[in-house]
């Protein structure tokens, strides 16, 4: 890992933070602490030290990178992703366009389930060379990590071989890799609903727990999916097994997610689209990240979350892509951005820190993530020649990265 890089002359270090920092909310999200004429020294894989250029000290780099005209920014972290699935769904998205709802989509077999039973005609193999491939793609968008949850499976078996993929996508791509248990995503056919939470209870949380596969556990709190009641149930059985609960909480109705996020001390509570004045007072002051996903929210036409409504009560906003072949087929972070800005009315500093601190502590990796702060991870890009910070969201849906350096190393 020795290998030392120094970049130099950068036009603005973006997300310059102090190690005590660990996520921001409500008017602190307007700031993003910016360092013009910077240095960056990267060490051992680690962040070693930075400044402005007049104070740059006499460093033996192995790399010299010369980022004039260029920002430096933390990678994104993406806290929410169902990145392991078999096959897209463009017939779906086709049949939307003329007019099929969800629910319709589902009835004829389509949704989680047809995702379902592509997954469990894949091998381990096959899957995980078409997630590398996904990896590769977003770590050239500038993610450098990713939550990856399962919930594809449906079954014992197939929800394990997920969770496998997901923990090898950590060691065999550069990213860092965060995994999440989400068997109870959707029922599947043939069994009945209480009939499959029991499994879910007995024999999956059990079976990933015994080989450690799952860092949290997660369920699809919604109308026609799983309850309130239910999803408490499950996710308290998985904190019994050293899993963390995060939530799909209210994306198509008022779901009661987040009021069971806040009971169970869930670490996030993700998509919010239906996220009424009541369950904004209810996550003042708790440990809870309201998590938004505007992919999915643009997606399906949903209406966005009330984002400045919430930092207005002083919450915090994380930002991440729900990267999944139904409903959010992009892992593009860069666009996230753009869509919070455009769609959400975040600010371009607003929306950098919901995409980096915020999501690092969403998954509880603030002490080595989502900032430029000594000794963290060296996870950073490098911009195309930009004018200025806020280009990067307005230049919406271009590739505005041009070198990409993860755990020190350049990797394209």
């Amino acid at each position: 890992m020795g290998h030392d890089i120094l970049i130099t002359h950068i036009k603005g270090l973006a997300q310059v933070r102090e190690p005590s920092i660990s996520f921001l909310a409500g008017s602190a999200m307007a700031e993003l602490p910016v360092l013009a004429d910077a240095y960056l020294h990267i060490s051992n894989g680690r962040i070693a030290g930075y400044g402005k250029m007049e104070t740059l000290p006499s460093i033996l780099a192995d790399e010299v990178i010369d980022a004039t005209g260029r920002f430096v920014l933390p990678s994104f972290v993406d806290s929410h992703t169902h990145l392991v699935f078999a096959a897209s769904r463009e017939e779906e998205f086709v049949m939307k366009i003329k007019g099929a709802t969800y629910v319709e989509i589902a009835a004829q077999g389509g949704g989680i389930l047809n995702s379902a039973k592509k997954l469990q005609q894949s091998s381990e193999d096959e899957l995980t060379e078409k997630t590398i491939q996904r990896a590769n793609e977003i770590i050239r968008l500038g993610t450098g990590a990713v939550e990856i949850k399962s919930g594809y499976g449906l079954t014992v078996k197939d929800e394990l071989k997920m969770l496998r993929v997901a923990r090898r996508i950590g060691k065999e791509t550069p990213l860092t890799v965060k995994t999440t248990f989400l068997g109870a995503h959707a029922v599947p056919s043939g069994i009945k609903k209480p009939d499959y939470i029991k499994q879910v209870i007995e024999e999956m949380i059990p079976a990933v727990a015994a080989e450690r596969l799952a860092d949290y556990i997660d369920v699809f709190c919604e109308e026609g999916f799983f309850s309130a009641d239910e999803t408490e149930q499950i996710v308290e059985e998985g904190k019994k097994h050293g899993m963390k609960p995060r939530i799909h909480a209210n994306q198509l109705h008022r779901s009661g997610g987040v009021q069971v996020g806040v009971k169970t001390n869930a670490i996030s509570v993700d998509h919010l689209e239906n996220i009424g004045d009541e369950e904004i007072q209810l996550l003042k002051g708790k440990k809870t990240m309201p998590t938004a996903l505007p992919g999915a929210a643009f997606f399906l036409n949903l209406p966005f979350p009330p984002a400045r409504k919430m930092l207005d009560v002083g919450l915090p906003i994380a930002i991440a892509s729900d990267y999944n072949p139904g409903s959010s087929p992009t892992g593009n972070m860069q666009v996230m951005v753009s869509l919070a800005c455009i769609k959400m009315k975040l600010t371009p500093e607003e929306a950098f820190n919901a995409a980096t601190i915020n999501t690092a502590y969403a998954l509880e990796l603030s002490a080595t993530h989502g900032s430029i702060t000594r000794e963290k991870t060296a996870n950073v890009f490098i911009t195309v020649p930009v004018p200025s910070l806020a280009y990067l969201p307005y230049h919406f849906g271009n590739q505005l990265i041009e070198t990409v350096i993860l755990n020190g190393q350049i990797v394209n």
